[in-house]
C-alpha cells in the first residue's frame, strides 16, 4: 500500500471562463480559497496573491464589484492560492477588454515560468501565439493535431489545421 501522499490527487485548480464571486471582499474570497486548501491564512500570503494578478490595494472592495476583468484575475488568484501543480483555465480572457486580457496572459506566463503546468482552452488565435508553448487542436472529441506553437501556427500538418488557421470555422 503506498503513503498518503501518493494517493492524494494532483495538486490542480480551475478557472472557469465565467467564475462565481463569493460575496464577501475581495480578501476573503483569497481568505477562503486558502482555508480550503489548508494553507494558513496569513495576510502575507494574500498581499503576495494580489500583487501577483494586479489585484493591489482592492483586498477590501466586494469582489461582486469588480470589473469583469478584475473578478477574473481575482479567481485566477484564487486557484493560485491552492498552490498547485496544474493550473486549468477555460477560455480565461473570453469577454474581456484588451487590457485585462493582456493582465491575464501576463498572470499566465508568470505562473508558467514558475513551473506551473498551465493548460488553458482557448479559440483566439492571438491569444495562442502570445501564450501558448504547445497547442492541441481538438475536433468533435478528437485531437487532430498536436504540435509546438511555433510549429502549428507556421506549418501545420493536418487540412483542419490549416483551414483553421485560414479563419474557417471547424464544423
Amino acid at each position: 500500500m503506498g503513503s498518503a501522499e501518493e494517493s492524494r490527487p494532483a495538486r490542480r485548480a480551475i478557472v472557469f471562463q465565467r467564475p462565481a464571486m463569493l460575496r464577501r471582499s475581495v480578501s476573503a474570497n483569497l481568505t477562503y480559497a486558502l482555508s480550503v486548501a489548508r494553507i494558513p491564512r496569513r495576510a502575507e500570503r494574500i498581499k503576495e496573491l494580489l500583487s501577483m494578478v494586479g489585484l493591489d490595494g482592492l483586498d477590501r472592495r466586494p469582489a461582486r464589484r469588480l470589473s469583469g476583468g478584475e473578478q477574473q484575475r481575482l479567481a485566477l488568484a484564487r486557484a493560485l492560492a491552492r498552490d498547485p501543480a496544474i493550473l486549468l483555465l477555460d477560455e480565461p480572457t473570453a469577454s474581456l477588454d484588451p487590457a485585462s486580457t493582456k493582465a491575464i496572459e501576463e498572470t499566465i506566463s508568470a505562473v508558467a515560468a514558475s513551473g506551473i503546468k498551465v493548460i488553458m482552452s482557448t479559440h483566439d488565435l492571438g491569444e495562442a501565439r502570445r501564450v501558448a508553448g504547445d497547442i492541441v487542436l481538438l475536433h468533435r472529441g478528437r485531437v487532430i493535431e498536436c504540435a509546438s506553437a511555433t510549429e502549428f501556427l507556421n506549418a501545420p500538418k493536418t487540412n483542419e489545421a490549416r483551414a483553421f488557421l485560414a479563419g474557417e470555422l471547424l464544423v
